[in-house]
């Protein structure tokens, strides 16, 4: 693992969409595989603002994001559809048949999950995933004990991970219990990961990935045996490492 130490989220956020912008300027067929949460909001205005000054089109590229809701509505304003939209898809040139989430608003969530599989490796695989983690350890949606072969599948979402989130909603009830997610394996088989960790209450999680063992009680651990993964982490987040 490659670190980057930086002073601030903005610092953080801007080095991350200059990889984004880069690998989509040398390979404009790039597949793409994207995040949602608070920590990879000012990445997307950046690469908005990148497209719009015309320093990168994304007409060829392809997208992939890591994880959907299961039970809410594309259109709630709570689904990682609406999200992705809001923050990116409507303001940049990738075509909407390029911009892929796994559907968790089905009858058959196993079907969908194993279509977002094949999907994915119809695509040729993801060249560079976005990942951020969670203050368990979660990569994607992928809990405290996924196997790390796992693929795409659903989860049960942890008591932790539905409180954090309970910021977005009205309340912890109205906080789906299940999502879909990209599998570790699925998630591991990228050519390279760009993992942003951002914010002092994030401090434990990257002591743990980096200092930590590698097991399936803390699935980001796994990225240790990924070829190529750059960690990019502002100061508070990184105050218990040494690097």
């Amino acid at each position: 693992m490659d670190f980057i130490i930086v002073d601030n989220y903005e610092e953080m956020s801007k080095k991350a969409s200059d990889i984004f912008v880069e690998k989509v300027n040398q390979k404009p067929d790039a597949v793409l595989g994207l995040a949602t949460g608070s920590t990879p909001e000012r990445f997307y205005e950046l690469l908005i603002d990148a497209y719009k000054q015309g320093d990168v089109s994304f007409e060829h590229a392809i997208s992939f994001n890591l994880d959907e809701y299961v039970g809410i509505s594309l259109d709630n304003s709570q689904s990682y559809h609406h999200y992705m939209n809001e923050k990116l898809f409507n303001h940049i040139n990738l075509p909407a048949a390029q911009a892929n989430l796994p559907l968790g608003e089905t009858e058959d969530l196993q079907v969908a999950c194993d279509n977002y599989e094949a999907k994915i490796k119809d695509a040729g695989g993801v060249d560079l995933q976005l990942l951020g983690i969670g203050l368990n350890g979660h990569i994607g949606f992928n809990e405290p004990g996924t196997p790390f072969e796992q693929e795409t599948h659903v989860v049960d979402l942890a008591p932790s991970t539905r409180e954090a989130n309970a910021r977005f909603f009205d309340s912890i009830d109205e906080v789906p219990t299940k999502a879909i997610t990209m599998g570790i394996k699925t998630i591991m088989q990228s050519e390279q990961i760009v993992l942003l960790i951002s914010g002092e209450k994030k401090a434990d999680a990257l002591y743990q990935l980096a200092e930590g063992p590698i097991t399936e009680d803390f699935p980001a651990s796994i990225l240790r045996e990924h070829p190529n993964v750059i960690i990019i982490a502002d100061k508070a987040a990184a105050s218990k490492i040494n690097k």
